[in-house]
């Protein structure tokens, strides 16, 4: 299975899902044109990832912001995530926030009160 890597744009975040150790990593904004169509190869790459996952696997959050659309599609990621969780890997979740970004912040306490994965509150000075 081959590593999934996007370059960031203007509008779309990095993605790098590294299939050899587990890590899924989101960074840089998500506010894409149409946000189904970028996040689709995301859920067929952990679609297919489910089908043999690592025993821990690590979704880092690091988003300076992210438009309505894209909000959904992270809930949608994060669901498809926690059907792994707890079966074959044991499935943690980064959320990266910037020290006075209150807004994400709560973003990511909202996600921890929807989806059943362990969260951990990161608060750093920059993303």
């Amino acid at each position: 299975m081959e590593n999934l890597e996007l370059t960031a744009s203007a509008k779309t975040p990095e993605v790098i899902f590294n299939r050899e150790n587990g890590m899924l990593r989101l960074k840089g904004r998500s506010i894409p044109e149409n946000s189904i169509e970028f996040y689709k190869p995301l859920y067929d790459w952990v679609d297919n990832y489910s089908s043999s996952p690592n025993q821990e696997t690590t979704i880092e959050v690091m988003l300076e912001y992210f438009n309505t659309s894209s909000s959904k599609c992270l809930l949608d990621l994060f669901k498809k995530l926690e059907r792994l969780n707890g079966g074959s890997s044991n499935v943690n979740v980064h959320w990266y926030f910037e020290e006075d970004d209150e807004d994400m912040a709560e973003a990511g306490e909202d996600y921890q009160a929807i989806i059943k994965l362990p969260f951990k509150m990161i608060e750093i000075k920059e993303i």
